[in-house]
């Protein structure tokens, strides 16, 4: 028995130690990443495999915006493809019906979709746990509906096609000349600093603060209300900028491309990849966007996989492939250790 605890413990060592050792070299990896990134366009992929690294650059954001809610708040969703779906028709009947730029339109839709955020989190205020995934649940199948329903706006089941691709200085964006690739570099790293601000700040504290004891935060003093509701505004003006950004790449978009399927691969993102961290929406996004192109054969049984998946990570891995960092030791920031260090300097005075 001691000998398997032992085997079991140098198992964790190592991989603590591997853990510690990419995280101390973090810089290097991530300007290692940023230019192979930048060069993937010069290493003659197809334009279908740029697609795929598009794809995984928009669900990288949707997973950056659910990781916002579920990750650092605590609060499940499995209508995120409701807000998906409103940031792309609202971009789309813009740019097709009232001539609006790609940017100005993009916007307008973060800001559509943030507002709905708000409207679905005033509700939900008093819920938790499995009452509030059932609200957001149906809230994503009422956002279906309606696109299919309110013919007269959304066009019915026949959706919105000839999206048009984005244009800048007369110059349009498409996977020809790598100009979609691009803005989706561009998109994704203003989104994921805007995210890191966001959780680096109080309020980003506040939100973690009621992921680990809404108790606890009420007492010292957190309005908890009020940053439940932000939480949930922040994450749908994310999502709705990657809604924006997917309507002209794929050009044409109905009720089907915003399922409860997507909801359920969103959020598979979020959890394969390491709720409460930003790389693992990177890993999560690459890994479940990749498999179905890598694995053909399984389309059919793509969601059982996805399912499979999840249940083994909450079993052996509930931190998420990337979300070693929650064991390690927190590190404090400059100004706490210099407080701490002042106030030792008087105990060993007093002590010597």
């Amino acid at each position: 028995m001691t000998k398997m605890n032992e085997k079991k413990t140098e198992g964790k060592g190592f991989i603590f130690a591997m853990e510690s050792f990419l995280d101390k070299y973090k810089l290097p990896a991530c300007i290692l990443v940023a230019a192979l990134l930048v060069a993937v366009p010069f290493m003659g992929f197809s334009q279908y495999l740029m697609r795929i690294f598009i794809m995984i650059g928009i669900y990288s954001m949707l997973g950056m915006g659910l990781n916002i809610l579920t990750g650092y708040t605590g609060l499940v969703s499995l209508g995120h493809a409701g807000f998906f779906a409103i940031g792309a028709y609202t971009a789309s009947l813009l740019m097709l019906r009232l001539n609006v730029p790609f940017l100005a339109a993009m916007a307008a839709a973060a800001c559509m979709t943030g507002f709905v955020g708000l409207l679905l989190g005033l509700p939900s205020l008093r819920l938790s746990g499995s009452y509030l995934t059932i609200v957001t649940l149906g809230f994503g199948e009422i956002v279906k509906m309606i696109i299919v329903n309110w013919d007269a706006v959304t066009n019915g089941t026949l959706g919105l096609k000839n999206i048009p691709k984005p244009s800048f200085f007369g110059v349009e964006m498409t996977l020809a000349n790598n100009g979609l690739y691009y803005m989706m570099l561009v998109l994704v790293l203003l989104v994921a600093v805007a995210s890191m601000a966001i959780i680096r700040s109080n309020t980003g504290r506040a939100f973690q603060a009621i992921k680990e004891d809404e108790m606890a935060a009420t007492m010292m003093g957190i309005r908890t209300m009020r940053y439940k509701v932000l939480a949930f505004v922040v994450s749908a003006f994310i999502t709705g900028i990657a809604g924006a950004f997917y309507a002209p790449l794929v050009g044409f978009i109905d009720a089907n491309s915003f399922t409860f399927d997507t909801s359920v691969l969103i959020i598979s993102v979020v959890i394969v990849g390491g709720m409460g961290t930003m790389r693992g929406m990177f890993l999560g996004a690459a890994l479940l966007i990749a498999f179905p192109e890598v694995s053909r054969s399984l389309m059919e049984y793509r969601f059982v996989v996805y399912g499979l998946l999840l249940v083994l990570m909450m079993r052996f891995r509930p931190q998420g492939i990337l979300g070693w960092k929650s064991q390690m030791p927190y590190k404090l920031s400059k100004r706490a250790k210099a407080i701490l260090a002042a106030e030792k300097e008087p105990s060993a005075a007093a002590n010597g």
